[in-house]
Formats: structure tokens, sequence, C-alpha cells
């Protein structure tokens, strides 16, 4: 592939990203004109490439998706710069390093537990997470962060968020926070839509002492050969209607 015609001032504030993982897809991108997925995998050792190409859209700098045929024939993703008109680097001010500060006024106001499974968890499991992803709304220069605009998720939620995010309309084009505002991923507790599709959602997970529950529960709906959710929705309208 031909490589991109880069105005000079976009080259520069790309080279000036210090942090590890986006200055490797970059600097990558910048020499060969694009990167694939077997390659962060394969040459950098990322096993889940959009996460290192999150981190470059959180820089502020456009990215394009596209297939390209990998090494075994099938069609891979691969990723290049979008329009250099449409970089943020002025309106970021690059992701904030969230500090263990920021983590104990989240688990003083919330407690220890993730704000998607409401389940209690060691502070060490828990990761401070943007509730309107950071490449939608960023982190404004000179303010103040506030606890409000942040949330604690064990690590299952934090890569379930990621790939929504990733996937939904709005954090690659629309980039509107009040669409995020009103997401599921954002707003848990009271929420229109996840990633701008009208569904709702409930998620539950079975830990320590209630692991047995969840197998009985398993073993029920073999025995019934019903679907999980199935079967547990039928509990649920039969005791609330």
């Amino acid at each position: 592939m031909k490589k991109q015609k880069l105005p000079k001032s976009f080259i520069k504030k790309c080279l000036a990203i210090e942090a590890k993982r986006p200055k490797t897809v970059i600097r990558h991108i910048l020499n060969h004109g694009f990167i694939t997925t077997q390659e962060l995998k394969d040459k950098y050792g990322y096993n889940h490439p959009p996460r290192a190409v999150r981190d470059v859209k959180e820089q502020g700098i456009p990215i394009i998706t596209f297939r390209v045929e990998g090494s075994d024939g099938r069609k891979i993703a691969a990723y290049k710069f979008g329009d250099p008109a449409d970089a943020r680097f002025s309106k970021l001010a690059g992701r904030t390093i969230l500090s263990k500060d920021l983590k104990t006024k989240l688990i003083e106001a919330n407690g220890c537990r993730c704000a998607i499974y409401l389940e209690n968890f060691e502070e060490r499991e828990l990761q401070i997470d943007h509730r309107i992803p950071f490449e939608v709304a960023g982190d404004r220069i000179d303010e103040e962060l506030n606890i409000e605009d942040f949330m604690l998720l064990c690590g299952s939620a934090n890569r379930a968020k990621s790939w929504s995010c990733e996937h939904c309309n709005n954090g690659r084009e629309l980039n509107k926070v009040k669409i995020c505002k009103e997401c599921y991923w954002a707003y848990p507790e009271e929420y229109k839509h996840i990633a701008m599709s009208p569904v709702r959602r409930l998620d539950i997970m079975w830990m320590k002492g209630e692991l047995a529950d969840y197998d009985k529960l398993k073993a029920k709906t073999q025995s019934l050969k019903q679907e999980m959710p199935a079967f547990v929705k039928n509990i649920i309208k039969k005791n609330i209607d």
C-alpha cells in the first residue's frame, strides 16, 4: 500500500507521543503506511490489537480500519491514519495518568465494587475507567478530575465495555458526549440504550460461595434442555407478574 502524504505538523505531533503502546503503533504506521492485527500480535506481542489501536485514538489521532489478506490467506483487520484534519491534538491533553488517590476516592464514594457487576472485588482487581470513553470526551486541559466522570470496573467488565465502545458508531464516527451519557456502559444505573441499540442488560456474576448455586442452575437448565438466559428470564417473569 502506498504511504499517505501527511502534513509535517501532523507527523511532528504524532512523533511527540511517548507512551509505549500508542508510540509503537504510530511509528509502524508512519514507516509502513498501516499496521495489521497480525503484526500487532506477532511482532509486538499485543494480544488485544484493538486496545493498542484505541490507545492511538485516545491521543486524538484519527484511525481508519480496513481489511487486508493475512499470511494464511484470510482477511484480517488493518489500521491506518484517517484524515489529519480530524486530529484533535489541541482538544485533548492526552490520557491523564489515573492516580492512586483517584481510585481511593472512588472506593470511598462507591465501595470497592465493579460498577457493572455490582460485586465486591479486591482493590487490585479493579481498574479506573472513564465513564465516557476518553476518545469521545477526553481529559480537558487544566481541569481538575471529577470522580463523577470515572467508574471502577473489574477486568472482565472493562474488556466487555472496551469491545462495545470500539464497535459503537458513536465512538467510531459521531463522537457525541450526549449519546454516551445515555449509554449503559457509562451509566448502568440509568440508561436509554447500549451502544446505541434499544436493549436492556443485566450482568450477573456468581462468586466464591455462590458457585454451587450456578452449578445447580446450569444442571437444571441442561436437564430441561433450555438455554440458561431464557430459563432465568422465565423465573424473573413469574416472580414480577
